[in-house]
């Protein structure tokens, strides 16, 4: 039976978890605190929460949610990154971490996702972090929209030009 201070915990991890388009789950043993800050400073800077929750109560808490598919993972040493304005960002962040801070280490590690409804493992976690972020997606449809018009104007100027010679 779970007391009341259990209870209060599960209602906050559903506040955290309710509505979020992705949810990461990392393994994080072996990393210090000073790792760990910064992981937290990266994850805040792109509107991802990251707590640290014992396993049974984050299961009540999807479970309550209706996501089952995340049980089996929530074992041992398990951060939960939660995103609720960028499906790839949490993902993308912990990959960047693993690259530029814990350079040639072997943690933390993707255990598994939560995405739109499907769980990702690992090797998908890792191919959707290499996903740019929205904001350079856009700027790349839209220089490849403005590309052809440009080389219009560009033509037509050319042509104006030998024609004034």
């Amino acid at each position: 039976m779970i007391n009341s201070n259990k209870m209060n915990l599960v209602e906050e991890l559903k506040v955290r978890l309710d509505s979020a388009k992705a949810i990461v789950l990392v393994d994080y043993k072996g990393i210090n605190i000073e790792e760990v800050n910064e992981l937290r400073k990266r994850f805040r800077k792109n509107n991802v929460d990251y707590f640290v929750q014992k396993n049974t109560l984050v299961r009540i808490a999807l479970n309550e949610l209706g996501i089952t598919g995340l049980d089996s993972f929530l074992k041992g040493p398990t951060g939960v990154a939660v995103c609720k304005t960028d499906e790839i960002s949490a993902a993308r962040e912990m990959a960047t971490f693993v690259r530029e801070v814990m350079e040639d280490k072997p943690f933390p590690t993707f255990k598994a996702g939560f995405v739109d409804g499907v769980v990702y493992l690992l090797e998908d976690l890792e191919k959707l972090s290499k996903i740019p972020s929205r904001d350079v997606l856009l700027a790349k449809m839209f220089g490849s929209m403005k590309a052809p018009i440009s080389s219009f104007v560009r033509l037509i100027d050319a042509i104006a030009t030998q024609k004034a010679e």
